[in-house]
Parts: structure tokens; C-alpha cells; sequence
């Protein structure tokens, strides 16, 4: 564990999230910020950064997860599609320095299919209904 790391907390506990997944290696929980709802992170318990410095074994663990929210973004929020993203250094965009993906469910009618425009939640029992919704989707592909 990194003491500086925020993302290190939320696998501590001592910081919340609004988890959809989690097992012995890997966590992923709604995006505060999301371009679209039910925007996820997926990130390891472990501390790594960047993806280059990641053990293989933990980016086959990430990738297998990614998969598993891409599927119930698909099937629990009807999504028409979903970009998988993951950036490497401020210069990237990247603002946390833990290794994480981002999956973002996508739909024909939304404007914002292409450009990262945050957005929010209008309370916490919107990002929980949109965090169930994918939480009671995932199954094992």
C-alpha cells in the first residue's frame, strides 16, 4: 500500500466507494466524476503504476475484470457499446497514480460518445442504483 495513494485507501477502507466488483486481487467501483453513468474503475489491491511496472499477471487479472463490467455494462445498463481506457502519466490525463481502467458504457443517442467530459450524479442513490445495476450483472464469462 501506497500511504499517499487515494486509491490505496479505497482498497484500505478508509476511504469510501461505491463498489460493483471486488475479490482477492482486484476492485472495481463507480467513477465520481463519470463521462457517462456507470462509468467504472477496475484497479488491483496492490499498489502499481505505471502499466509498464505492472506485473503480467496482475494486467491479465485487471483485463478479466475489465471483461466482466464491459458484459454487465452491456447487459445491466442496455449500453449500445463501452470504451475501455487506461492512461499512463499526467500527460495521459492521468490524475491517480495507480494502475486502473476506466469502462464507460456508451449509447447511440448520447452526444458525448468521443469526448471525456465529466459529468456527475445527481446524489448518492443514483450512483448506487447505476453501481447495483452493474453489480447484479456481472457473471463469469
Amino acid at each position: 500500500m501506497n500511504n499517499d495513494c487515494i486509491f490505496c485507501k479505497i482498497c484500505a477502507g478508509e476511504l469510501p466507494a461505491t463498489k460493483v466488483y471486488e475479490d482477492q486481487d482486484v476492485i472495481a467501483f463507480m467513477d465520481i466524476a463519470p463521462v457517462s453513468k456507470g462509468h467504472t474503475l477496475v484497479i488491483p489491491k496492490e499498489h502499481s503504476d505505471p502499466i509498464t511496472g505492472t506485473p503480467d499477471e496482475t494486467l491479465a487479472k485487471l483485463i478479466a475484470v475489465a471483461k466482466k463490467i464491459v458484459d454487465a455494462q452491456i447487459r445491466g445498463l442496455d449500453a449500445d457499446g463501452v470504451n475501455v481506457t487506461q492512461a499512463n502519466g499526467k500527460a495521459a490525463g492521468q490524475i491517480i497514480p495507480h494502475i486502473h481502467f476506466h469502462i464507460i458504457p456508451r449509447y447511440n443517442t448520447s452526444e458525448n460518445t468521443k469526448n471525456w467530459v465529466p459529468g456527475k450524479y445527481e446524489n448518492q442513490d443514483e450512483m448506487q442504483k447505476f453501481a447495483d445495476k452493474i453489480k447484479n450483472s456481472i457473471r463469469n464469462i
